[in-house]
């Protein structure tokens, strides 16, 4: 398997075709099961200490509401102070029972605790590794690049992934399981020796029977050329429990074309029994969509199958190339990153019991105007029998620059989409837009809301000197109400290339209760 080895042993083991519908579809190649996981139990992360090195500010403004959408908080998240800012922050957060938990990837990544009823600062920031320290290895020493936070709403528990790389093979991939809805508590830990091929841009996906994750491959030495991409699946159950989870179970599937996002639940409706988690990527002019069927008892009989092509709207790429540069922004030329080749976290699955969506971004060239990118959105329907883009759009108002975005929906079927954007009139800034279930199809009506605090009067602030800027951001769902959206994205305080800080906002269609 090309550029794909492994330090620990390794079994190939024969796929089974098991569904009917993807039968004639491509099939991946056999399914690979991982083997040597380590595991421990962290102490309560309540009794760690804080890393004064990664300040916080737990300031708060109030957003004013509109006629559609309810707002709720509005504060900052992780800062980067001056000194310790590092490159693409890459925030991302989940909204739990009680407290919001967020990552921020620069500078090897750090973590903090909020209470969602207040906004204040419960516990953190934690430097990465600091949650791993009892399990030892690689995950305990090494600082990561790329972290993932999820809440896993049927169990109450949280899920926590970063990667490390190691001076020597192979690169790790660290587990953080909660024991309870308490972030501040106790966590299952895990660790386990991946590929030693580079592995780049992990999302995670919570399903009934799996935690399953998507990476791209990469070569190990420079310029790392990327190889294609990697779907695994990880023994929920297992780590839940708390003991020694199964071993989990990857494929490479046959294809040129990178990013597969995995399927992430949200409501309290599960999936139809023995639904498969559905993993989608960026095709020319349309979506693929692939099945993944995992089983931990007989491994081979692990099936990833697909894909299934579904035919979009024509669209040109943002800045036309891989994570092209191109989004302007005030008082200075340098542009910023696109990551327009891709589809963005999460990929956002809903049961409604008379069907199921699945919902989806990226960013494009503007048709209409002179903006360099905007949102591309779509809804999926059927993705088990007949998968189709039941309606999207291009949401792009104005001449301003739109990228980055998150999307996800109520329990009322309404869309929030939560986005960076940017202008040569405009500091880059966070929004946010929707549309109600009962609005016209493929559209987004709603006014915009910002949700970054304004530049002082008189001030040069928000200029960003690093093309990076961050390649995702998170919209989550509350699991109490199921009506309100959580948004987290990155902004930058005053001019200068390391100077960032976060903001974390909920807000909630008016109409659902």
């Amino acid at each position: 398997m090309k550029g794909h080895s492994h330090r620990l042993v390794i079994t190939l083991l024969c796929a089974i075709l098991v569904q009917t519908a993807f039968a004639a579809q491509r099939t991946s190649p056999q399914p690979i099961v991982i083997f040597g996981g380590r595991h421990a139990v962290s102490p309560a992360l309540r009794e760690l200490a804080s890393d004064r090195d990664v300040p916080a500010s737990v300031s708060q403004s109030p957003e004013v509401s509109g006629e559609t959408f309810t707002s709720g908080l509005n504060f900052d998240g992780i800062a980067a102070g001056i000194n310790n800012g590092g490159d693409n922050p890459d925030v991302n957060g989940a909204v739990g029972a009680t407290q919001f938990l967020q990552w921020q990837n620069a500078n090897g990544g750090a973590f903090a605790v909020y209470d969602k009823t207040t906004g204040a600062l419960t516990y953190g920031p934690y430097i990465a590794p600091r949650l791993w320290k009892s399990l030892g290895g690689p995950c305990a020493d090494y600082v990561s690049i790329q972290n993932l936070v999820n809440y896993d709403k049927a169990a109450g528990v949280w899920v926590m992934v970063r990667h490390v790389y190691p001076p020597t093979t192979p690169n790790y991939l660290c587990f953080a399981v909660s024991q309870t809805s308490d972030a501040t508590g106790k966590w299952n830990l895990y660790a386990y020796a991946l590929s030693n091929d580079q592995i780049d841009y992990p999302k995670l996906g919570i399903w009934p029977d799996a935690y399953y994750m998507s990476f791209n491959l990469l070569a190990a030495t420079a310029p790392h050329t990327y190889l294609g991409p990697m779907a695994c699946a990880f023994d929920r159950n297992g780590m839940i429990a708390g003991g020694t989870p199964a071993n989990p179970i990857c494929f490479t599937p046959t294809t040129t074309l990178s990013t597969l996002l995995p399927s992430d639940l949200d409501g309290a409706t599960a999936p139809p029994t023995g639904s498969p988690n559905y993993f989608v990527n960026l095709d020319v002019n349309s979506l693929d969509i692939w099945q993944f069927h995992v089983d931990f008892t007989t491994p081979a009989s692990s099936t990833f199958t697909g894909p299934v092509n579904m035919a979009a709207s024509p669209f040109n790429h943002a800045c036309y190339r891989r994570a092209g540069v191109c989004i302007p922004q005030l008082g200075t030329n340098e542009p910023l990153s696109a990551w327009s080749d891709r589809l963005m976290n999460r990929l956002s699955y809903r049961n409604f019991g008379t069907y199921e969506s699945i919902l989806a971004t990226h960013a494009v060239t503007s048709p209409q105007t002179s903006a360099s990118s905007a949102v591309r959105w779509y809804e999926i329907r059927s993705p088990g029998s007949k998968p189709t883009i039941y309606q999207g759009s291009t949401y792009q108002p104005d001449n301003t620059s739109r990228w980055i975005s998150s999307i996800a929906q109520d329990k009322d079927g309404d869309i929030a989409v939560g986005y960076s954007e940017s202008s040569t009139t405009q500091y880059p800034a966070i929004a946010y837009t929707g549309r109600l279930s009962t609005d016209p199809l493929g559209t987004l009506e709603t006014p915009e809301n910002v949700i970054s605090p304004a530049c002082p009067s008189g001030q040069v602030c928000d200029q960003v000197f690093n093309t990076g800027w961050g390649s995702y951001t998170s919209m989550s769902i509350d699991p109490v109400d199921d009506c309100t959206f959580w948004y987290t994205n990155q902004y930058y305080i005053q001019q200068g290339s390391k100077i960032w800080n976060t903001r974390i906002a909920s807000f909630k269609f008016s109409s659902c209760n």
